[in-house]
């Protein structure tokens, strides 16, 4: 128990120093910084109420991949024009 108790504070400043080191780039800040605020966004979204029609328009134009059942909708979509191309090419 003894052992824990001492080893704890040395594992901690390790993880400072890694963390410091690796966050001393510019190109890491960055990187990190993005990835923090996309999780924030992801996890603790706020209800914002009803959607309205300028929200919508805003996510028509930069979709969002995670949204699986937008993605769906968009590629049926997709294949309808498609289908009814070649459709209209075969006669």
């Amino acid at each position: 128990m003894n052992m824990n108790k001492s080893l704890t504070p040395i594992v901690a400043l390790g993880v400072g120093i890694a963390g410091v080191s690796y966050l001393s780039r510019k190109k890491n800040r960055d990187k990190t910084f993005s990835l923090f605020t996309s999780l924030r966004n992801k996890y603790f979204r706020k209800h914002e109420g009803p959607v309205t029609t300028q929200q919508l328009i805003e996510k028509g134009g930069h979709p969002d991949p995670h949204d699986i059942e937008d993605n769906k909708m968009v590629e049926e979509g997709a294949m309808y024009s498609v289908h009814y191309y070649n459709k209209n090419e075969q006669q």
